[in-house]
């Protein structure tokens, strides 16, 4: 899948709108995402929340702590669509043919 988000907008009460390069957008309701925990526990003050930035080489979010989200996750939230799994190379080369 993998659409890169190519615009970020924090919110209040840890949300954020994202738009990916497909022209895909809506708001993320992080924190029924994560736990507020490791990487991700400097997250729970929402000013340092909100200096959120893109990372345009791995086509995702992130901040400078190094906690970063995967797109797809987020992709899936935004459409409502599952994401693909995929066993092994096999099988996911055969989705593309």
């Amino acid at each position: 899948m993998l659409k890169d988000i190519i615009e970020v907008i924090p919110h209040d009460n840890y949300q954020l709108y994202l738009k990916f390069e497909d022209g895909k957008e809506g708001i993320v309701d992080v924190n029924q995402l994560i736990e507020f925990t490791g990487i991700f526990e400097p997250l729970k003050d929402l000013n340092y929340f909100k200096t959120v930035k893109i990372n345009a080489e791995w086509g995702t979010i992130h901040w400078d702590n190094g906690a970063d989200l995967d797109p797809d996750v987020l992709y899936s939230v935004v459409t409502n669509q599952s994401i693909p799994s995929y066993r092994n190379l096999e099988e996911y080369e055969k989705s593309w043919s």
